[in-house]
């Protein structure tokens, strides 16, 4: 039997709830019992409830982009009193009062292990190395909502109130001064802010402001006894602090040693993991002892466990279970304490207004005064003042320890819930309105292969899934010819989905040294790709690699590679086909979103784009340390991307281990008679067709001149081998590829995309993957006899004068400017064709 109490209105009413140990499992409907007369039949009903609901919200609040934590808390409040808990039906049956007490023990065991996860993750390291503007703007966005709180605590406290006025301020300012570190890394991602200076600055100042909350919320809790406080207080921090210094002395090392004695390359053991799982429980039981929350207990815990394999581990097995079905409960159990209608009368809802402005724009004048400070714009300073306004777990975990300490009553519960939900929601609206970087649309001209001079650097932008795609990738940048004249500037992008996990953003925040052990699996893979490109860079000479993160849901993860592709002024951008190879030489999907991420990098990129089709350069044989021996054939049709391929194979050309074949492809009379027909049909459909006509002749004059310089300047290199072959249709082609597959293990060919050539005539009709072009489609697809790597080229074309970007999407403007240029030098005429064959998006 346990006492509710119920306070309203200065009248306190007493619930009292019988529990019954017996009644956990029912015995069933047949036998004429209700499930929900029963503990734990309900709680899985609770549970999932919680959970649909919140899942239905995320997807409803997606398009307005907002965070996760904005539909957990609310999904909580419509299940409680506020919204479905007026119907006094709903609440009895659903959320009885008797089984409260199970769901707040489970949500309290989901916040411990999110907690310990919270803990894991965290990396203390990093606040050494924010720099100096993290820590004061850290603190001036703390300093200011504090003392707003504090005025605000004389007008919601109650002289009827048991807690002392202190305690009241510590609580309500350390809840108005908090900045959640993971739903503002998550809002950054979503406005794609992470790899910018602004973006930098907020994490670094986030995890401060989180550190600094915890310690305030350890001394709001110490306070909040009433009886004997002087001395109470005293004896929770003096124990508090032994505990801290408990875990860091005895548990870290003991940690360390069990680590060690896993074998390097092993999992962590069964055991360990056991043993690491109890100590989160101990650690709980031990804080909440000494008289501060059990969290603490749980969160130092996870702070001293040494980043590494077994941090890994414990993210990889806990993460999913704990923030998707546990922790979802703990909002929950917010959202049933939380009575909207305690807000009551227009002066109570004046109040919650001013507290949201005032606490707001404390915040936001507390980081411009430091912005202005260090000299940072200050529409710059504004954004920041606003991203440090995210709230989330951690201003939930301390307004509910003082409902449940009665530091707060009914009334400021419920306006502190309603401050934390706005507050987060109107982030992301206010930040895309008002900070508008100007884009660097800084003109350059080498954004193509053929348009890099042969005395300049060569600048590449490369993107990586997986450490699967480094090896090809690297043998291919070698086999590029970095040299003193010509050196390789390559700026390495790992791209990593943006999903709820918090985990996932941190490795952006990583700034450490080499050596130090990731702090989870995402983060080491992308180690494991720095480490080879860095590797590669110290090995080979004439080569600089600048690594990269980008963190974006896939679906516009297009323009995070297009931007940085911009930023960077690159010639050639690479980026891996989403299919890869199998064991059995066959291809298989990776994941079908890398195909619509290549489409649309294809329609929009602001440099030529190279897919790679990644069968492995590994059977390559090294001449010397610094050398590779490759076998390389170009396939010339014809056209800006082909050219592109051949210029391409030009340079390859110059490196000592690489042997160039060049194939090109002429049409036989057959070819030349049916591109006349139809020709001649097309003119009398359509007189319009003469420009086409007219273009198409340039195009072939182009060719012929681009083939001829190739020709020229290979003419005494006895590792380039040209071939010229008549065919007159698709099979003709196929033939004539297939007498040279064997001896190459690499093919570049040209995407090809808008030339309509009779000789590549049937092989669209089987097409699987029509953004390859058919030639590229043919070698990458299952079928090819042998298993070659493949390299399609799509040459950028959106040039004009002084090279003015020219959207996509405008055909008719890039083709008036084609016939404006068409008389300039032949290298102005190669980078300026038909750009209106590329202008349709895949």
């Amino acid at each position: 039997m346990a006492a509710e109490v119920v306070t309203v209105e200065n009248k306190t009413e007493e619930n009292i709830v019988c529990y019954a140990p017996t009644m956990i499992t029912t015995n069933g409907i047949w036998q004429g019992e209700n499930p929900l007369d029963y503990s734990l039949p309900l709680f899985i009903l609770q549970l999932t409830l919680v959970v649909v609901l919140t899942r239905i919200l995320v997807f409803i609040l997606k398009p307005f982009r907002q965070p996760r934590v904005i539909a957990e808390i609310l999904g909580g409040v419509i299940l409680g009193p506020s919204v479905l808990g007026r119907s006094k039906k709903f609440a009895d049956i659903i959320f009885p009062l008797r089984s409260v007490m199970v769901l707040e023990t489970m949500a309290n065991i989901g916040l411990l292990y999110f907690l310990f996860l919270v803990g894991v993750e965290m990396d203390i390291a990093v606040i050494r190395r924010t720099g100096k503007k993290a820590i004061p703007i850290a603190l001036a966005g703390m300093v200011v909502p504090f003392l707003i709180g504090v005025s605000f605590s004389f007008m919601l406290h109650k002289s009827s109130q048991d807690t002392k006025q202190g305690t009241f301020i510590l609580f309500l300012g350390v809840a108005l001064s908090v900045t959640a570190f993971p739903v503002l890394a998550r809002i950054l991602a979503e406005l794609k802010l992470i790899n910018t200076e602004i973006g930098r600055i907020a994490m670094s100042a986030a995890l401060i402001n989180d550190i600094l909350a915890w310690v305030l919320l350890a001394f709001a809790i110490a306070f909040s006894e009433n009886q004997n406080m002087a001395l109470a207080s005293v004896w929770v921090l003096l124990s508090s602090a032994a505990f801290v210094v408990f875990c860091v002395i005895i548990v870290r090392p003991l940690v360390g040693w069990m680590i060690r004695r896993t074998p390097e390359g092993e999992a962590i053991s069964e055991f360990s993991i056991c043993l690491i799982l109890t100590g989160v429980m101990i650690c709980g039981f031990i804080t909440d002892a000494i008289g501060i929350h059990s969290i603490f207990g749980a969160f130092i815990f996870g702070l001293v466990i040494p980043n590494g394999p077994l941090g890994v581990t414990l993210i990889e097995r806990l993460e999913d279970f704990v923030s998707g079905l546990l922790l979802p409960l703990f909002f929950a159990i917010s959202g049933l304490k939380t009575e909207i209608n305690a807000i009551d009368g227009v002066g109570t809802w004046a109040i919650l207004a001013l507290v949201i402005v005032l606490a707001c724009a404390g915040k936001i004048a507390g980081t411009v005064l430091v912005t202005l400070y260090y000299r940072i714009p200050l529409y710059e300073g504004i954004t920041l003042g606003l991203l440090m306004n995210a709230k989330g777990l951690i201003e939930m975990i301390v307004i509910n320890v003082g409902k449940d300490q009665k530091v707060l009553d009914d009334k400021s519960f419920a306006i502190m819930v309603m401050v934390a939900v706005l507050m987060t929601a109107i982030i992301i609206p206010i930040v895309t309105l008002i900070y508008k970087p100007a884009r660097k649309f800084v003109p350059y001209k080498r954004r193509t292969v053929q348009s890099t001079k042969p005395d300049s650097e060569f600048r590449v932008l490369v993107c990586i899934h997986t450490p699967r795609n480094v090896p090809t990738i690297i043998n291919l940048l070698e086999a590029s010819c970095p040299t003193k004249k010509s050196p390789i500037g390559i700026y390495v992008l790992h791209l990593v989905e943006l999903t709820g996990r918090s985990s996932a953003m941190l490795i952006v925040h990583n700034t450490r040294k080499s050596g130090r052990p990731a702090l989870n699996r995402t983060q080491a893979q992308s180690d494991h790709i720095i480490n080879a490109f860095e590797n590669f860079e110290q090995h080979v000479g004439c080569v600089s690699v600048q690594p990269l993160t980008a963190i974006s849901p896939y679906s516009t993860m297009h323009e995070d590679i297009c931007s940085v592709a911009e930023d960077k002024r690159v010639a050639l951008l690479i980026i891996p086909f989403h299919k890869q190879q199998t064991v059995d030489g066959g291809m298989e999907v990776t994941n079908p979103a890398f195909r619509t991420i290549n489409q649309n990098v294809l329609a929009n990129a602001p440099c030529s784009v190279g897919i790679l089709v990644d069968r492995g350069l590994s059977g390559s044989t090294r001449l010397a340390a610094n050398q590779v021996s490759h076998h390389v054939a170009v396939l010339f049709f014809g056209g800006p991307d082909d050219r592109e391929a051949l210029s391409y194979g030009l340079r390859i050309r110059e490196h000592p281990g690489i042997n160039l074949t060049v194939m090109r492809f002429l049409p036989g009379e057959a070819a030349i008679e049916a591109t006349r027909s139809d020709s001649r049909k097309s003119n009398m459909n359509d007189p319009g067709v003469l420009t086409v006509v007219t273009d198409n002749d340039k195009e072939k004059q182009l060719d012929e001149d681009y083939v001829s310089e190739f020709r020229a300047r290979t003419a005494n290199d006895d590792s380039v081998v040209y071939i010229e072959r008549i065919v007159n249709h698709g099979e003709e082609t196929v033939a004539a590829i297939r007498t040279i597959d064997n001896s190459h293990d690499l093919f570049m060919v040209g995407r090809g995309q808008g030339t309509i050539s009779p000789l590549t005539a049937g092989l669209t009709d089987w097409s699987e993957c029509p953004e390859l072009g058919a030639i590229g489609d043919l070698l990458a697809s299952s079928d090819q006899a042998t298993a070659v790597s493949v390299l399609v080229i799509q040459q950028y074309v959106g040039m004009g004068a002084g090279d003015q970007l020219l959207t996509p999407d405008s055909p008719g403007q890039q083709l008036h400017d084609h016939f404006n240029f068409s008389y300039m030098n032949p290298r102005t005429q190669i980078r300026g064709q038909q750009p209106q064959f590329h202008s349709q998006p895949c």
